[in-house]
């Protein structure tokens, strides 16, 4: 049991957000910011490690969260992004949804980034972004 109770705290929740405007929630084991898919476990099913292949072409973004039940009212872009990681943007995408955090490695050459988001306690703790489906990055 200490394996399980190990191996469950070791898990990335997510939410991850499709093109289409599709969410999904669940466990990803095999995230890389260079691979174009990973895999995505049901959110009721966190060790099932064979999960459902998603490919980071669909998306828009996945966010890394805290819990699943999240604050659906609550937007990143209510608040002014703060100095925790690196330079301050505002991302748009094509939706209209507008993202603002914190990034030290965005390159739109790169598949995506790492954004940290500007509300600290927020429930997304990191956010990446795919740099094809962005329609604007700015650095504030």
């Amino acid at each position: 049991m200490t394996t399980t109770a190990h191996a469950h705290a070791q898990l990335n929740r997510a939410v991850v957000a499709f093109l289409d405007g599709r969410r999904l929630r669940g466990f990803i084991y095999d995230f890389s910011a260079v691979k174009d898919f990973f895999r995505l476990s049901p959110e009721g099913d966190p060790l099932n490690q064979r999960g459902t292949e998603i490919k980071v072409k669909e998306l828009k973004a996945i966010f890394f969260v805290k819990d699943f039940a999240g604050n659906a009212e609550s937007t990143e872009a209510e608040s002014e992004a703060t100095s925790r990681h690196g330079r301050s943007m505002e991302i748009v995408f094509a939706d209209g949804e507008i993202i603002k955090g914190n990034t030290d490695a965005y390159n739109p050459r790169k598949l995506g980034f790492f954004l940290f988001p500007a509300k600290g306690k927020g429930n997304n703790l990191r956010i990446f972004v795919i740099n094809q489906n962005v329609t604007k990055a700015r650095f504030l």
